[in-house]
């Protein structure tokens, strides 16, 4: 049984003074979109902590569109979810051969690459925002939605393939001599050795890219134009160019668009804290 002293009890006094306000301080928004989300329009900002007559009339007026800041509701969660998925399927490819390239075959000025590629992350994305439009628009890209595929795989690549590295440097390499022993070809190790070893991180990184992408606005803002091609993140917006806009239908609309990643989230989350802090402690 474990022994209870004054300095656990002191500890743990510590810690819940400290996490229970972080906690509530974390669900007030959280709360307040929940309280919008069922409130009527004239109720909506009465400052209640409960309004009086809760109602679903706002999810109605979200999932049938009833709005005309909601004419492309579907639309612009299908261009999220689209965009999202494709950013986690690149970057997860990219980096998992590059960082399979500079750990384990140990190409020729990998870790110098992968370096230099972090080093970027010194600047601010905002302040990449201008040429990445430039550039779009020099290759033909701009207002298209690879575009913003394209932009957001190289925001996240550099972090990823480090830590598919820092992971990938703790698989034993004694794994990659018996399978060349056994005749084993560079791509045969990567598909029957390198992947089955590497699922925990290889989940965390694409989790991170697809969350990453899906919660992305500056960049959706600037490279996409058309209501039919922008995502849900910046059709939100929208709701704000009004003098009277409407915060419960903004509310609601953005509890909805917050379960999708929640839910990716809690699904893997076992495999986040396993795969993103993989490598980063030398036993």
């Amino acid at each position: 049984m474990k022994r209870i002293t004054f300095k656990s009890v002191v500890t743990e006094a510590k810690l819940l003074l400290i996490g229970i306000p972080l906690l509530i301080w974390t669900l007030i928004p959280i709360y307040h979109m929940v309280l919008f989300s069922i409130s009527p329009r004239d109720t909506a900002t009465s400052g209640k902590l409960w309004p009086d007559h809760p109602t679903l009339q706002n999810f109605d007026f979200v999932f049938y569109q009833k709005h005309f800041y909601l004419d492309y509701f579907w639309i612009q969660m299908g261009n999220s979810l689209l965009i999202a998925t494709a950013v986690g399927a690149l970057t997860l490819m990219i980096s998992t051969c590059a960082a399979f390239a500079i750990s384990r075959l140990k190409v020729p000025g990998g870790r110098t690459v992968m370096n230099l590629a972090l080093f970027t992350y010194f600047i601010p994305a905002a302040f990449l925002a201008v040429p990445m439009y430039k550039t779009m628009g020099v290759y033909g890209l701009l207002n298209t939605q690879w575009a913003l595929i394209l932009a957001m795989v190289t925001i996240a690549s550099p972090y990823c393939i480090w830590v598919l590295k820092q992971a990938s440097d703790k698989l034993p390499y004694e794994l990659d001599e018996a399978a060349r022993m056994d005749g084993a070809s560079p791509m045969q190790l990567f598909r029957l050795v390198y992947l089955p070893l590497m699922v925990p991180s290889l989940v965390a990184v694409g989790t991170y890219a697809l969350l990453l992408a899906w919660n992305e606005y500056l960049y959706a803002f600037l490279l996409l134009s058309n209501d039919k091609d922008v995502t849900l993140s910046v059709a939100l917006g929208n709701f704000l160019s009004a003098d009277d806009s409407p915060w419960e239908l903004l509310m609601t609309t953005g509890l909805i668009y917050a379960l999708p990643p929640a839910a990716i989230y809690y699904t893997f989350k076992r495999y986040m804290v396993s795969g993103l802090t993989a490598g980063a402690v030398k036993s």
